[in-house]
């Protein structure tokens, strides 16, 4: 057997751009996850605030398993 296949650099450049625009969307979830969360703790919410940490923990996890993706895409 060959062993993997590599993907064609074209195909490479279609792929990194699926991810930029995943990582863009995770992003800009992000930042309105911390806007309302701040919103709902300065009204006086404060049991919302653990549960947006673990959202945002889990969008920084996505975010870290497509860059390890990108790494090993390289290669």
């Amino acid at each position: 057997m060959n062993g993997p296949r590599r993907f064609s650099r074209d195909q490479r450049l279609r792929i990194l751009a699926g991810i930029v625009s995943i990582v863009v969307l995770i992003v800009v979830l992000q930042l309105w996850l911390l806007t309302a969360t701040m919103n709902a703790f300065l009204g006086g919410d404060h049991g919302v605030a653990l549960p947006a940490a673990a959202a945002s923990l889990i969008c920084f996890l996505l975010n870290l398993g497509l860059l390890r993706y990108v790494y090993r895409l390289e290669r």
